[in-house]
C-alpha cells in the first residue's frame, strides 16, 4: 500500500506519522521530559533529546510500513512567515532529508502551523476545507493566531494572519498557571481536570484590541488570587474561562468582519472540553480529536501526500 511519511520535531515532542493511500494514519511520539517545576526546555535540549529519541521511534514506525514510502513531508519552521525559526525544526528537517536521500524520493517542506491545520482537518474528516476559504485558529503553548486560509495550487493553503496574541500565547498562561499551582508542565490536562471540581461562573471583560488579544493581565489575576487563598480549583477554572472567553469574542469580532465561513481550531489547547463546549454553545466550529490536536507530524505526512501528486 503507498504511504507517505511525516516528520514533525516540536519544541516538546518527537513526532513521526505514516498516511496511507486509503486515508488511514499510524503515528509514534513521544513528549520530551521536561523536569518538575520548570516551565519549558531549552532550545539546545529539545534538539538533544529529539536526536536521542528519534532513532527509537523510527524503529517502531518503520513496523507499519507495508512498503517503501512514496515521499516524505517534513516540520521546517513553526510558521510561514519569514522571521520564524526555532532550531528544534533542524532535527527533524536533518533526518527527513537524510531518509529522503537513501530512499531516493522527494522531501517536502512544510511549517509546523500548516501540520497543525492538516492535521485537524484530517481528524474532522473535513478535506473538503482546502477546496475553499475558513478561518483557522492555531492555539498553543507557541502560537495564538487566527488565520484567513484559501486554497493554493502551489502551497496548498494560502494563510494571512488576521489576529493574534500581543502578549503571551495561551498555552503559556495555562502551563504558568499550571506550574504556580504545582502541576507538572505541560500542565495544560491536569489544570482542566482541576477546573472541572470548579462549578463558578465568571464574568470575565477580555482584553482585545481590534482583533488581537492580549493574556497575561489574565496570569497577574491567577497571581492575586493565589496570594488571596483562593481554591486552586477556582484559579484554573478562571484561568481556562479566560482563554474560552477570549477565543470566544476573538470569533464573533472576526466573522462580523469577513462574513460566516467554517471555524477550524488547531494546536493543544484546542483539545479543552471547557473551551470546546462554550464555543459550541454560540458557533459551529470544527475541532480535532485531542491526539490530533497536540504537537503531531500526521498533517506534514497528509500534505507530503497532497504535494506529490498522488493523492486522491
Amino acid at each position: 500500500m503507498n504511504s507517505f511519511l511525516g516528520i514533525d520535531t516540536s519544541n516538546y515532542t518527537t513526532s513521526i506519522a505514516v498516511y496511507f493511500f486509503n486515508g488511514s494514519v499510524k503515528q509514534v511520539k513521544k513528549l520530551l521530559l521536561v523536569k518538575k517545576g520548570e516551565k519549558g526546555l531549552r532550545q539546545n535540549e529539545a534538539v538533544f533529546n529529539h536526536v536521542k529519541v528519534f532513532p527509537e521511534i523510527f524503529a517502531e514506525i518503520k513496523k507499519e510500513l507495508p512498503s517503501l514510502p512514496i515521499a516524505i513531508g517534513v516540520s521546517v519552521r513553526p510558521r510561514d512567515e519569514i522571521e520564524s525559526y526555532m532550531p528544534c525544526f533542524v532535527a527533524g528537517t536533518s533526518f527527513a532529508k537524510l531518509i529522503s536521500q537513501i530512499l531516493d524520493i522527494p522531501c517536502y517542506e512544510f511549517s509546523h502551523q500548516d501540520g497543525h491545520i492538516a492535521a485537524a482537518i484530517y481528524s474532522a474528516k473535513r478535506l473538503d476545507l482546502l477546496r475553499q476559504e475558513f478561518i483557522a485558529f492555531h492555539v498553543s503553548g507557541g502560537t495564538t493566531e487566527a488565520l484567513l486560509v484559501n486554497p493554493s495550487r502551489e502551497k496548498i493553503m494560502k494563510k494571512q494572519i488576521v489576529a493574534k496574541t500581543l502578549d503571551i500565547n495561551a498555552g503559556q498562561l495555562i502551563d504558568r498557571v499550571g506550574v504556580m499551582l504545582g502541576k507538572t508542565f505541560p500542565t495544560g490536562v491536569e489544570l482542566e481536570k482541576l477546573a472541572q471540581k470548579c462549578n463558578n461562573d465568571f464574568k470575565i471583560k477580555v482584553n482585545l484590541k481590534n482583533f488581537d488579544c492580549c493574556l497575561s493581565g489574565a496570569e497577574n489575576l491567577c497571581k492575586r488570587m493565589k496570594e488571596d487563598n483562593q481554591s486552586d480549583a477556582l484559579i484554573a477554572k478562571f484561568c481556562i474561562d479566560y482563554v474560552a472567553a477570549t477565543i470566544d469574542k476573538m470569533c464573533e469580532k472576526l466573522l462580523g468582519e469577513f462574513g460566516q465561513m467554517p471555524l477550524l481550531f488547531a494546536g493543544g489547547v484546542m483539545s479543552n472540553s471547557i473551551i470546546k463546549n462554550r464555543l459550541k454553545e454560540r458557533f459551529n466550529p470544527i475541532f480535532a480529536e485531542p491526539i490530533f490536536s497536540s504537537d503531531n507530524a500526521v498533517g506534514v505526512a497528509l500534505l507530503a501526500a497532497i504535494k506529490s501528486g498522488k493523492y486522491i
